[in-house]
């Protein structure tokens, strides 16, 4: 199992470019299976998630041919050999159940395991189940997989989600543009993930409105046709490499960079004393003077901080000026990342959803132990800033998110390289 040994050693500077959404492309990608006509995505990122999304769609006997080391995703499902998708590949990964509305869409029915994925809260199905059944599906979980059918085809329906989720709503907007009729998606979730993901399918052909609002509103076609559609910058990626500069001090330009994917997170960098400007290229992020200052986070749904950016921006805290509250309201078990940072030296309590982080002038290395994908990449932020030697364990959950981490940090000047403890 690999690990990666990063090394403080100061301010940085340089270029990193940005990949696309790995949560956009995990949602675009279940999107061929709405059409018989090929499907390509451009400028997508290059990730174990995305092989096994791959893995799971030709599995249905979807065709997909992975080009320009992987960059373009060329789909086409003109040929279904099946509408079961298997646990052993589901539970790898949460997104996997995004196949549930597009097979049942299609084919009127599907037969999904139940998902894995990270252990960050129990995220249950049954916001998706409800949703489809006020389309018309009859749905039983039996054996461990969700068995979905809809004679006839679904219909539109007018339905709120008790929660804004991002699959759920991802989930039923596919579903609906096969439908017959019109669907109201209430309480719809907002994240540029599915403003893409409609973008990508009104070029298939859907008739949809709202996308980027709570209330989407999905006219049902006969068929969608294929498409080609480049995948949105990856908001998360693009957060986590600003906190490079933050932490260490120096200045980094982030190609590809928009400062609407991450404005809730840009206005707590301001507030901490860091600095964000808008270049041609993208975004330019540099310590204004010093420590930064602690600030509050609460995280929200999409405009407001993300949950994925949680672990990250708690790195940064840890070595700020004064007392800073993380609140964490979108999943529990999200804090799993604070006894580690504990290991290197910082001050933290955690109780129930909320941790209380008092900076520390520096953070000492250590060996720690990651246990999810954004604490992965916390802890290495975190050895960025720290005196000696830091190595992290278990950093196969980074492979999901980020692509050729150590390259890109080495690019601006870190001490990082990945070991393999075989």
């Amino acid at each position: 199992m690999d690990s990666i040994i990063v090394t403080g050693n100061g301010p940085l500077k340089g270029q990193i470019p940005i990949a696309g959404a790995k949560n956009a492309c995990l949602t675009l990608m279940p999107a061929t299976l709405l059409s018989e006509e090929p499907l390509t995505l451009t400028n997508a990122p290059r990730l174990s998630d995305i092989k096994t999304m791959t893995e799971l769609l030709q599995s249905l006997g979807a065709e997909v041919t992975s080009m320009q080391d992987g960059q373009v995703q060329a789909m086409s499902s003109h040929n279904l050999s099946t509408t079961r998708a298997e646990y052993d590949i589901v539970r790898k990964m949460r997104a996997s159940n995004l196949v549930l509305g597009p097979l049942l869409a299609r084919e009127h029915h599907a037969e999904v395991s139940l998902p894995g994925g990270c252990a960050i809260g129990a995220r249950p199905m049954d916001l998706h189940i409800t949703a489809l059944e006020a389309m018309g599906a009859e749905i039983e979980l039996k054996d461990g997989y969700l068995h979905a059918k809809a004679p006839g085809g679904l219909k539109g329906a007018v339905h709120e989600l008790r929660f804004a989720s991002v699959g759920a709503t991802e989930n039923v907007v596919m579903a609906a543009t096969l439908a017959k009729g019109t669907t109201v998606l209430k309480n719809a979730a907002r994240e540029p993930e599915i403003v893409d993901l409609v973008h990508c399918l009104r070029k298939m052909g859907a008739q949809i409105d709202g996308e980027g609002t709570s209330t989407i509103t999905i006219q049902g076609v006969d068929r969608l046709s294929g498409a080609t559609h480049p995948v949105v910058t990856d908001r998360i990626e693009l957060g986590t490499y600003m906190l490079a500069p933050a932490i260490c001090g120096g200045e980094v330009e982030l190609l590809g960079g928009r400062i609407d994917l991450v404005g809730a997170f840009c206005e707590k960098l301001d507030a901490a004393g860091v600095s964000v400007e808008e270049t041609d290229s993208g975004l330019k992020v540099a310590r204004k003077n010093g420590r930064v200052r602690a600030v509050d986070v609460v995280t929200e749904p999409f405009p407001g901080f993300p949950t994925d950016l949680q672990a990250q921006m708690m790195a940064l805290m840890c070595t700020a000026e004064g007392t800073s509250v993380l609140e964490e309201r979108i999943f529990e078990n999200r804090f799993m990342h604070a006894p580690e940072l504990m290991r290197m030296g910082a001050e933290i309590e955690v109780h129930g959803g909320t941790a209380t982080v008092t900076g520390v002038e520096k953070l000492k290395g250590a060996p720690v132990m990651a246990t999810d994908l954004r604490a992965s990449v916390s802890l290495i932020l975190a050895g960025l800033a720290a005196e000696g030697e830091t190595i992290v364990n278990r950093v196969y959950h980074l492979d999901r998110g980020y692509e050729r981490v150590e390259e890109k940090l080495r690019n601006i000047g870190a001490r990082i390289e990945r070991v393999n403890a075989e």
